[in-house]
């Protein structure tokens, strides 16, 4: 245990921290695959971490096959890290291999950009931070690829300054 908080603590020492730098997300304007469920694109950058879909806080799409979303930034930004909130009251295991990537590309939807993370495990209702130092691009996006899911997130906070 004592050597993963040093590791982890490590990475996080690793990770480039902008002055004065936001969470540029919430101004951005929010897309996705598909909506299911009520669960508008929006949700995920309304600055509400609520973890329980039934709170209205969270998006869903349909399940397909490599769900996505993705946020627009309107100008391209140094990202430093971004923040995926799960939800917690059932599903956990859904964001299982789903890629954070970032870039100024919309082919395919933004999931061409390049990989800032990858959602290795993350347990109901947990957060999970990618250090993406200072990676930049005025997209973010979110995929599930290579399997038909449903892809939910309850808040996604992109942190950084303008590039």
């Amino acid at each position: 245990a004592n050597v993963t908080v040093i590791v982890f603590l490590m990475l996080k020492i690793l990770c480039i921290y902008f002055f004065k730098e936001k969470n540029v997300g919430m101004l951005g304007n929010a897309a996705q695959s598909s909506t299911a469920y009520g669960g508008a694109p929006g949700r995920a950058i309304d600055g509400n971490r609520n973890n329980n879909y039934w709170q209205n806080s969270c998006t869903h799409t349909k399940q397909e096959l490599n769900p996505w979303w993705r946020v627009d930034l309107l100008k391209p930004h140094k990202v430093s890290t971004i923040t995926i909130v799960n939800r917690k009251d059932c599903c956990a295991t859904r964001l299982q291999g789903a890629e954070v990537r970032i870039g100024n590309s919309l082919a395919n939807n933004g999931n061409d950009n390049p990989v800032c993370g990858t959602v290795t495990s993350l347990s109901a209702g947990s957060t999970q931070s990618f250090c993406c130092n200072g990676m930049e691009g005025r997209y973010v996006s979110i995929q599930i690829p290579g399997r038909r899911e449903y892809l939910t997130l309850c808040e996604v906070e992109v942190f950084g300054v303008l590039a």
